[in-house]
C-alpha cells in the first residue's frame, strides 16, 4: 500500500483536508502549516496520484504540442522547454507532427484527440483563418509563430521584424556593406521568412545602406541543405556579399560550409548571423552569432495561458504575447579571441 493523504495527515497531526490544500498548492494555508505539511510528506515519501486528481476535475492531465518539425532543433529545443514547463503544473506533454502541412493541421485543431487532451499549442505554417472559425473543439488553443490570425485564440511570438533589424544592425555596425538575406519565400506576408526579410530591408534603410534583391536568396525549405544551395547560388551568380543573414541557423551552417569550400574565410571574408540560437551553432569549428527567441519564456507563457483558460478565464479576451529576444555574438562575426 502506498502513503495516503491520510498518514500524511496523522504524521503532520493535521486534518485530512489541510493535507489536501497544501498538496494542491491552496493560497490559504499559513507558511507554517505548509512547512509542518511538507515536512510530513517528505519523511513518509508521499506522492500524489495525479491521474486521480486530474480525473476528478474531468480532465486527462495532458496538453498536446504540435510543432511543423520535431527534426528541427529549435521545435526540439522549444518542445524541452515546453514539458518543463508543463511538468511544474503536474501535466504531461503529447507530442504531435505536422509537417507543415495544412491538413494535419487542420486535423489537430479540430480535435481529432479531444478525449485525450485538455488543451492544445500548436505552432501552425500553413493554416488559415477559415480553418480556425469553424473549430468546436472546446479544448483551449494556444497558436505559436508570427503569423496572426483573426480567430479567438491566445497568440505567442517575437517580433521578427525588430529581431531581424538588430541582426542586421550588428552587420552593419562592423562596417559590412553588401548583406545577403538567406530564406526569402514566396509566400503570405503574415510568414516569418517574409517579416524578416522587411527587417532586413528596414535596417540597411536606416544604416543608410541600399538594399539590393540581388542579395537576396530564396529558399524551398528550412535546413542546413536550402542554406547551402541557397549560398551556392549567389555566388554563382556573381553576388557576393560580405555578410549574411540567414533565416534560421540550420541554412546559416549551411552557407558557411560552402563559404568554406570555397575558400572564403568566415567571418574575415564573409560574416555569418542565423535565427533561433540551437545548441548546434555553439560548437561548430565557428561558432554562430545568432537571434536568440526566449524559448524558455515562449514555453512558459504557453503553458500559462492553457492552464489559465482551464481554471478559470475562459471567457477572457485573447491575449497578443510577445516573448523577447536578444542578439547572442559569437565567432561567425567577430572572429577568435586569442
Amino acid at each position: 500500500m502506498g502513503v495516503s493523504l491520510k498518514d500524511v495527515a496523522l504524521r503532520a497531526g493535521v486534518s485530512i483536508k489541510t493535507v489536501s490544500n497544501v498538496v494542491n498548492d491552496y493560497p490559504h494555508v499559513t507558511p507554517a502549516m505548509r512547512a509542518r505539511v511538507q515536512q510530513a510528506i517528505d519523511e513518509l515519501g508521499y506522492r500524489p496520484n495525479l491521474t486521480a486528481r486530474h480525473l476528478r476535475k474531468g480532465r486527462t492531465g495532458i496538453i498536446a504540442l504540435a510543432v511543423p518539425e520535431l527534426g528541427n532543433p529549435y521545435f526540439a529545443e522549444l518542445a524541452s522547454a515546453v514539458i518543463d514547463a508543463a511538468a511544474r503544473h503536474h501535466y504531461t506533454v503529447l507530442l504531435d507532427h505536422t509537417a507543415g502541412m495544412r491538413e494535419k493541421e487542420m486535423l489537430v485543431c479540430q480535435g481529432f484527440r479531444t478525449h485525450v487532451i485538455d488543451g492544445l499549442i500548436l505552432s501552425p505554417i500553413e493554416l488559415e483563418n477559415q480553418d480556425l472559425r469553424g473549430r468546436t473543439d472546446a479544448a483551449p488553443l494556444v497558436l505559436l509563430g508570427e503569423r496572426e490570425y483573426d480567430a479567438p485564440y491566445d497568440h505567442i511570438a517575437i517580433d521578427n521584424v525588430a529581431a531581424a533589424r538588430s541582426a542586421v544592425r550588428h552587420l552593419a555596425g562592423m562596417g559590412r556593406q553588401r548583406i545577403a538575406f538567406l530564406g526569402a519565400r514566396a509566400e503570405s506576408a503574415r510568414q516569418p521568412a517574409h517579416l524578416r526579410l522587411q527587417g532586413w530591408r528596414e535596417e540597411l534603410a536606416a544604416a543608410g545602406l541600399p538594399h539590393d534583391d540581388s542579395l537576396v536568396a530564396p529558399t524551398d525549405g528550412y535546413g542546413r541543405a536550402d542554406g547551402a544551395q541557397a549560398m551556392t547560388t549567389l555566388l554563382d551568380r556573381g553576388a557576393r556579399p560580405d555578410a549574411v543573414f540567414a533565416y534560421n541557423d540550420l541554412q546559416a551552417i549551411g552557407a558557411m560550409r560552402v563559404l568554406g569550400e570555397r575558400g572564403l574565410r568566415v567571418p574575415q571574408d564573409v560574416a555569418v548571423v542565423g535565427f533561433d540560437d540551437i545548441e548546434e551553432g555553439r560548437y561548430g569549428a565557428i561558432t554562430l552569432t545568432t537571434v536568440s527567441p526566449d524559448k524558455q519564456a515562449i514555453a512558459r507563457q504557453a503553458v500559462g495561458c492553457v492552464i489559465s483558460r482551464l481554471t478559470g478565464s475562459a471567457e477572457a479576451e485573447p491575449r497578443r504575447l510577445r516573448p523577447g529576444h536578444d542578439l547572442v555574438v559569437r565567432e561567425s562575426t567577430l572572429g577568435r579571441h586569442r
